[in-house]
Formats: structure tokens, C-alpha cells, sequence
């Protein structure tokens, strides 16, 4: 694959249908999901008298739920996505932190 090729997949991947799910009904409801997408590339070329084209390119997108889009009736609201992992792991930090530190004040 060329790399202008390549660079114009990489285009026609990153749309708004990778932040936003399709919207999904039920009792009159509507749920639109959303995500937080990052993405980057690279790419380069190259003429020499030994290889006389080189070229190479390469990107990577990382997902994670954000949330989603509640509509009902005539109000939109925003449900956030809640990570629990991070949380659990932010209090344990927390906690570690906070043990640290009265353990040396007791110690002075």
C-alpha cells in the first residue's frame, strides 16, 4: 500500500462514528454511546541508489467508553462511563498515600 493511500484510509477511519455508537431505542428512550478516541501515525519515504523506493507508515487508535447521549422526550442528559478499575485504583493509591505519610508523623 502507498502511503497516500495509507493516509487516506487513516482519514476515512477517524469519523465521528468512531466517537458515537449507533443510537439504540427502546420504550421511547434514546441512547447514543460515546467514546474517547485517540489516534497518531507516522510515515516516511525515502530515494536511494542502493533501494531505489523505501516508504513505510504505521497508526494506532486507543478507545475507552466515555459515556452516552440519554434522550427522552424532549431532554437530553449525559451518563457518564465510570471505570471502576481506575477508582478501585485511585482509593488504593489513596489509601497507601495516606498510610505513608501518618505512619511518619507518628514515628517523628
Amino acid at each position: 500500500m502507498k502511503l497516500g493511500q495509507l493516509a487516506s484510509t487513516a482519514r476515512d477511519l477517524f469519523t465521528a462514528k468512531l466517537v458515537y455508537g449507533d443510537p439504540v431505542e427502546r420504550d421511547g428512550v434514546v441512547v447514543i454511546p460515546a467514546a474517547a478516541v485517540f489516534g497518531g501515525g507516522g510515515g516516511g519515504a525515502g530515494d536511494t541508489a542502493v533501494v531505489p523506493v523505501r516508504e513505510g507508515a504505521g497508526f494506532g487508535v486507543f478507545a475507552r467508553p466515555a459515556g452516552a447521549f440519554v434522550v427522552r422526550e424532549d431532554t437530553v442528559t449525559w451518563v457518564p462511563a465510570v471505570d471502576r478499575t481506575r477508582l478501585g485504583l485511585a482509593a488504593a493509591v489513596t489509601v497507601v498515600a495516606l498510610a505513608k505519610i501518618l505512619s511518619r508523623r507518628a514515628k517523628s
